[in-house]
């Protein structure tokens, strides 16, 4: 089995996800600030907000602060000829092993957070599930897309 490439995160993904992670925050308070108001104006029990707000914050801090500095260091994915190895997990890991012929056929895609930071996920789509592949470079993400498509019509063509 020869090695062929091997990745981890891009180091920008760490920004993107903290960034994606604000975001959904800053709505989440909108929303809970809004429950606030109309709380008032009804003149409700104020304590389902608090915990609300309590749960946002260690939501914050966990979510934008210490989740994307482990997700960074516990993801990684190499391709060989014939298979694709991805490991992920925090507190539960994963290694996932994919041969190239169960692949049918490789995506890559960003959202608008990722574009800002020039990064996409490859996606690696099987008949029984798709594999993400994340915080690729952009440039980086469409060489692996290409590279793996070599790799799974070549095994391909040996059935």
């Amino acid at each position: 089995m020869q090695r062929e490439l091997t990745q981890k995160l891009h180091p920008d993904y760490v920004k993107a996800s903290r960034l994606s992670s604000i975001l959904f925050h800053i709505v989440t308070l909108l929303l809970v600030s809004g429950w606030l108001v109309f709380a008032l104006w009804k003149d409700w029990t104020l304590v389902p907000v608090w915990i609300a707000y309590g749960i946002l914050l260690v939501s914050f801090v966990l979510f934008t602060w210490i989740v994307p500095i482990y997700e960074f260091r516990s993801f990684s994915f190499e391709v060989f000829e014939e298979e694709i190895e991805i490991q992920s997990g925090i507190i539960f890991r994963s290694n996932i092993l994919i041969p190239m012929v169960r692949v049918q056929h490789v995506e890559v895609g960003s959202g608008p957070i990722m574009r800002k930071y020039k990064l996409a996920s490859v996606n690696v789509v099987t008949a029984a599930t798709k594999h993400e592949i994340k915080g690729v470079h952009q440039q980086a993400a469409e060489e692996l897309k290409q590279h793996i498509g070599e790799l799974a019509k070549v095994d391909e063509q040996h059935d």
